[in-house]
């Protein structure tokens, strides 16, 4: 029976609604529903309404990007039986929730390697026997989850393939996480994350502000708590919207800047803090008493420098989930980031990223930095020169009513006015300029200058498995809006570098979901079993010599170039590990029977199984084998 015209564009409405387009059928009138559902003719196709045709433009249909490998070659099998193609919708399966459970445990969270059902994120799931309608929430650890958007798009793709579904509504919350603290104003607090660097002036104050209000950003609530009593800096890198301090009941309530809370011993006390160390931490206790954070995502600790008394109290009080740190290129920085990596480690605190600020200098290709000086005007100077050239003039006291110190005096005001007028219109157009700049990177050849040296990431990385590196210009732009109390994101945020912030704020919102809810996942388990004997990693046996070859440290590979020091052939077949314990989160520490003390990080111990194989210096252990000759088992 041939289709009227409503019916026509009734079925094109459905079928546009099941994600069929026009590109991928031709409708002809007096053909059924069912059959143009199921017709794919190419992109090429005629649709023809009331003998009117037109041809249709390719559209191509969006694949969930978070699908497991099964689940896209189910769905690939079976695109064109969902999303009821009939005209009658299947009946509802008695199991309707294991159907909808089912295609959603298709969708895998890439930081934790699980799928959402398998983590509990889907909540609240509902049908409407009625309408159809099915809603559902899907909880993730942080508001702040950079791939949120794409998961709400998976889920409710998956949801209306579904045969039988009708209107699919996806909620993206976040779940409840506070840290365990002792503290009242802490207890809504979900992470605690302490920007530290163990050494003075290389940016941590401005790493840490930029960081919080990336992490707001990215839509999660942050705030920021200056440590640092001797040296308060949030005081003069972030103004607040209201600098008189509130009293919420007997706690004080956090400053705010553009909705990221603030809190600093500066704001509260204009004068220096002259006192000892268990004055200090005793301040700081109050602090952490009397201070109403709220419901915070995430509380950014800007951590005073050195490794001593205040970041210990600070590490135990709050249970700190993460640490950040900030260097610079130079050898003398390194070597304190070292102190500040082992320092957080001892702790139990994994450092999930490091910022190495000063780490070049970006010029035109022609030698210049596309900024001239501006000369200092010399008021006493200019004025002496302009009573000088008065009196040669002619003109004497009493002339025009003033002296002549007095009128010179007079002159050099109104050429101060005019510099300063003319200064105010060329920052103006210099903040035009750079952010035409910002926008258009590729306007000029710029050269990057390593003043300070090539810098240390790669080394923190291979020897402290330390993932997330980034580096920061020196840029006086980043310099002034530190000075001006007005955040450098904030007021360029289409710069490179608040890029650059944002990067570092998703890796932190990635890492530290990695530690509060797959926290050992990541780790292997390692054993020694000295019947072997072998080093056995998550059921694979390493030989003790091999492992102790492939060691990395400075004695055994040279640092800058990578060149083996290590004489492979001087190490003893004999060789066994007499300590093996976990370095925070992401290395393994080994003493070693022939004195020397080796630090693999896990990333390394999982690249040389890779390497390996199942060939010479590995073998593989079954689980009754472990269970029954394992005699130190270190749960990393």
């Amino acid at each position: 029976m041939a289709l009227t015209r409503t019916a026509q564009l009734w079925a094109l409405s459905l079928l546009a609604s099941q994600g069929v387009t026009t590109a991928d059928a031709a409708f002809v009138p007096g053909t059924s529903v069912a059959s143009f559902a199921g017709s794919k003719s190419g992109p090429s196709s005629a649709v023809t309404i009331s003998g009117a045709p037109r041809v249709a433009a390719a559209a191509e249909v969006r694949r969930p990007t978070f699908l497991s490998a099964e689940s896209e070659d189910d769905d690939a099998a079976s695109s064109s039986g969902g999303g009821g193609g009939g005209e009658t919708l299947p009946p509802i399966p008695n199991e309707w929730r294991g159907d909808i459970l089912s295609v959603l445990s298709s969708v895998v969270d890439p930081d934790l390697n699980r799928d959402i059902v398998t983590l509990g994120f889907i909540k609240n799931l509902e049908l409407n026997e009625h309408t159809r309608a099915v809603s559902f929430d899907v909880e993730l650890t942080t508001p702040a989850c950079p791939v949120k958007d794409q998961f709400e798009i998976d889920c409710r793709a998956l949801v209306e393939d579904l045969a039988w579904t009708g209107d699919v509504d996806v909620t993206m919350t976040a779940a409840p996480s506070n840290i365990d603290t002792d503290s009242l104003g802490l207890s809504q607090v979900g992470a605690v994350i302490a920007v530290s660097s163990c050494k003075g002036g290389v940016g941590k104050s401005t790493t840490a502000v930029n960081l919080a209000y990336s992490l707001q950003s990215l839509g999660a609530s942050v705030g920021i708590f200056d440590v640092d009593v001797y040296g308060p800096s949030l005081p003069t890198m972030v103004t607040p919207d209201d600098d008189n301090v509130q009293f919420v009941g007997r706690q004080i309530a956090p400053l705010q800047r553009n909705g990221v809370k603030l809190m600093s011993f500066g704001y509260v006390n204009e004068g220096s803090a002259v006192m000892r160390g268990p004055m200090v931490t005793q301040l700081l206790d109050q602090f952490l008493s009397l201070v109403n954070w709220g419901s915070l995502d995430y509380l950014i600790l800007d951590m005073p420098p050195g490794t001593g008394d205040i970041q210990l109290t600070l590490s135990q009080r709050l249970n700190i989930t993460a640490a950040v740190i900030v260097t610079t290129p130079q050898e003398l920085s390194f070597a304190d980031v070292v102190r500040g990596i082992d320092m957080f480690d001892s702790v139990n605190v994994p450092c999930v990223a490091v910022v190495e600020n000063m780490a070049y200098y970006e010029v035109d290709s022609n030698g210049a930095n596309g900024e001239k000086a501006k000369p200092e005007l010399d008021i006493e100077r200019l004025k002496r020169k302009m009573e000088a050239k008065l009196r040669d003039t002619g003109v004497v006291d009493g002339d025009f009513g003033l002296q002549v110190d007095e009128l010179a005096e007079s002159l050099v005001e109104v050429v101060e006015k005019e510099q300063l007028r003319s200064a105010e219109e060329e920052a103006s157009s210099d903040d035009a300029d750079a952010d035409a700049d910002d926008d258009d990177e590729s306007s000029s050849t710029k050269e990057r200058i390593q003043i300070f040296g090539p810098g240390h990431k790669s080394r923190l990385s291979d020897q402290y498995g330390i993932e997330h590196t980034y580096s920061v210009p020196l840029l006086d732009r980043i310099a002034a809006n530190g000075d001006s109390g007005d955040p450098f994101v904030l007021s360029h945020p289409d710069a490179p570098q608040s890029s650059t912030y944002r990067e570092l704020a998703s890796s932190v919102v990635r890492e530290v979901g990695k530690v509060k809810y797959n926290r050992d996942s990541s780790r292997p388990v390692v054993a020694f079993d000295s019947a072997k004997p072998a080093v056995v990693v998550d059921g694979r046996d390493i030989s003790p010599a091999t492992l102790r070859r492939a060691c990395r440290c400075a004695y055994c590979v040279e640092e800058l170039t990578g060149r083996q020091l290590l004489d492979p052939a001087t190490i003893s077949e004999s060789v066994r590990p007499l300590k093996m314990e976990p370095c925070g989160n992401y290395a393994l520490s080994v003493d070693w029977s022939d004195g020397h003390k080796s630090l693999y990080p896990y990333r390394q111990i999982q690249s040389l199984l890779e390497d390996m194989g199942e060939g010479e210096g590995t073998t593989t252990t079954t689980t009754k084998e472990r269970e029954s000759t394992m005699e130190e088992k270190v749960g990393v």
